[in-house]
């Protein structure tokens, strides 16, 4: 079996940046994902695409094909008294390279990484930690196998929730979530079963 959309894939690998081992999968505890589904960069999945269990690969991707080149633009300088806790500012954390969690006007969480402090703000970067690297991936494909229904996000692919009991969608808000009984389908747009979705039976 090959990889390709809508299969689950289990890899070993290891990632090499500027000569360091950055991260790794052993064989016994491996990388395991749905092809196809946006979980991994998508340039590292076109490496994989046609290889089978047992074959080995090595790649490089670019800056621009990993986590993109480093953005000046994301790097922030902050106010002290964004990191208050309990009315006093948390020096403790304020330290060069130290990454703190953070939320975003949007309420995500986001990542920042503090670059200098000084005594009224503390300059923060929130670019991709592997952003402007080039990143080196060697290792082997230890599984192919078949998605299962749910693997493959159901009816809406990740773009939205569908509320499924046995294979099935609910259509309690909305019209043709899923046709028929007992028939999976494959939206081509938002869909939580609260609307029109535009499915296809398969």
């Amino acid at each position: 079996m090959k990889i390709e959309k809508n299969k689950v894939v289990a890899l070993s690998y290891t990632l090499t940046v500027d000569g360091k081992v950055a991260d790794s999968a052993s064989a016994d505890r491996p990388l395991e994902y749905t092809h196809g589904a946006g979980m991994l960069l998508p340039k590292f999945e076109t490496e994989l695409e046609g290889k089978a269990a047992g074959d080995d690969f090595a790649f490089t991707l670019s800056p621009e094909e990993g986590y993109g080149t480093v953005d000046p633009a994301m790097r922030i300088p902050l106010p002290k008294a964004a990191f208050t806790q309990n009315g006093k500012v948390r020096d403790d954390l304020l330290v060069p390279g130290n990454v703190i969690p953070m939320v975003d006007n949007n309420g995500n969480l986001v990542q920042g990484c503090v670059i200098s402090v000084d005594e009224q703000n503390v300059l923060m970067d929130f670019n991709h930690p592997m952003a402007g690297k080039t990143l080196h991936f060697t290792g082997k494909v230890e599984s192919v196998r078949e998605a299962t229904g749910e693997e493959k996000g159901h009816c809406c692919h990740g773009k939205g929730n569908c509320h499924k009991e046995k294979g099935n969608c609910h259509k309690e808000k909305g019209e043709g979530c899923c046709h028929e009984e007992g028939k999976e389908c494959d939206c081509g747009g938002d869909c939580d079963c609260g609307g029109d979705c535009d499915c296809e039976k398969k």
